[in-house]
C-alpha cells in the first residue's frame, strides 16, 4: 500500500484530523484535511471534535493546537521542526525586556512559544494584526513581539509607536529590495507581493501587502496574470490550485537560491507523518499552568476577531 493511502486509512481509524500550514510540501497539504495560516488553522484546532490532532507545521503550531484542545493528542511529524522567529525570542531574554515597559500591554504574534503567549495579554496573526491594534484606543502602550518587521509595517500603517521586540523569521528577513527591484525590472508586467514578515524596504516596494490568507485571496481576485510572489515557496502549491491561468514567480534572496524554503517546515515530509500516524509521535505535552496562562491571550484574539469581523 502506497504511503498516501496508508496515512489516509489511519486517519479514518484513529479518528485524526491532519492540519496542514500553506508551507507544507504539496503531497502534505493534499492530504490535509484543513490547509490554511495561523488564524484559520488556530481556529480549526480550537474547534475540532476529532480524537487526535495531527499537525503538520511547526513546533509552536502544536502547541497552539494543545493550548486549544488540553484534553486531545496532538501530535507533530516532525519534533525537530521549529521556528526561526519564535527562536529568536527565548523567555527569559524577553521577560527582561517586557520588564522594562512596566506600563505597556503586550501584543505578540502567534509565532512564539507557548512560554512568550504566557507573557502576553493579545496575540495576533499577519491575517489580523492590523485590526486588533486598531481596535485599541491611541493611547494604549504597546509591546510587540517577537517580529520586528510585522510590527514596524502595523506603526508605518497606523500611525502608532508600538515597541518593538528585535525578532524575525530567518527566510522573510533575507530578502532585500535591491534583489527584489531587480526581480521587479526583469519582470515588469508583475504585480509584486510580499507577507509583512519581509523587512520594510521589501513592503515599501510590494504592490500588495498581507497574511499568506491574503495573499491567496488577492491572487484570486484580481485581473492581473503574473505575480511576483515574497514569502516561502509552499504557498505557489495553492496559488497554482487555484490560479492555473497565471503565473507566479518566487523573490528570491539572490540568483539560483533556494533560500524561500523554510527549513523547518520543509523537515516534514509524508514518511514522517506516516510514522506519527503509525506510533502517535511525537506527542505535545504542556504543564497545566502553561496551557491556562497562554490560552488567555488566544482567546482574546479568537473574541477579538469575531467581534471585528474577521472569523465566524
Amino acid at each position: 500500500m502506497e504511503i498516501r493511502e496508508r496515512i489516509l486509512e489511519l486517519k479514518r481509524k484513529k479518528n485524526v484530523i491532519i492540519l496542514g500550514h500553506y508551507y507544507q510540501i504539496p503531497e502534505i497539504q493534499d492530504i490535509s484535511d484543513y490547509v490554511g495560516d495561523s488564524l484559520a488553522l488556530a481556529q480549526q484546532a480550537a474547534q475540532t471534535d476529532k480524537s487526535i490532532i495531527l499537525f503538520c507545521g511547526v513546533h509552536f503550531m502544536g502547541e497552539t493546537a494543545k493550548i486549544l484542545n488540553p484534553d486531545k493528542k496532538v501530535i507533530i511529524p516532525d519534533l525537530n521542526a521549529g521556528c526561526s522567529l519564535a527562536d529568536s525570542c527565548p523567555y527569559d531574554e524577553f521577560k527582561k525586556f517586557k520588564d522594562n515597559y512596566p506600563d505597556h500591554i503586550v501584543i505578540s504574534y502567534i509565532n512564539c512559544s507557548a512560554e512568550i503567549k504566557t507573557l502576553s495579554d493579545i496575540i495576533c496573526t499577519s491575517g489580523n494584526a492590523l485590526q486588533i491594534v486598531n481596535s485599541l484606543p491611541k493611547d494604549q502602550k504597546i509591546i510587540f513581539a517577537p517580529d520586528k518587521n510585522l510590527g514596524g509595517y502595523i506603526n508605518r500603517m497606523t500611525g502608532r509607536n508600538m515597541v518593538l521586540y528585535h525578532g524575525s523569521c530567518e527566510v522573510h528577513d533575507l530578502l532585500t529590495a535591491e534583489y527584489t527591484l531587480k526581480m521587479k525590472q526583469k519582470y515588469p508586467d508583475h504585480l509584486l507581493i510580499a507577507h509583512p514578515e519581509c523587512n520594510d524596504a521589501v513592503l515599501q516596494i510590494a504592490d500588495y501587502v498581507g497574511s499568506t490568507q491574503g495573499m491567496i485571496k488577492y491572487v484570486k481576485q484580481s485581473s492581473c496574470k503574473k505575480f511576483l510572489v515574497a514569502t516561502e515557496n509552499g504557498i505557489l502549491h495553492k496559488l497554482q490550485a487555484d490560479n492555473p491561468d497565471k503565473e507566479f514567480v518566487v523573490v528570491t534572496q539572490k540568483e539560483s537560491c533556494a533560500c524561500n524554503d523554510c527549513r523547518h517546515m520543509k523537515l516534514n515530509t509524508m514518511e514522517k507523518v506516516l510514522a506519527s500516524l503509525e506510533e502517535e509521535k511525537y506527542e505535545i505535552n504542556l504543564d497545566e499552568e502553561t496551557i491556562i496562562n497562554a490560552k488567555r491571550p488566544i482567546e482574546k484574539m479568537l473574541s477579538l476577531s469575531k467581534q471585528l469581523g474577521l472569523i465566524k
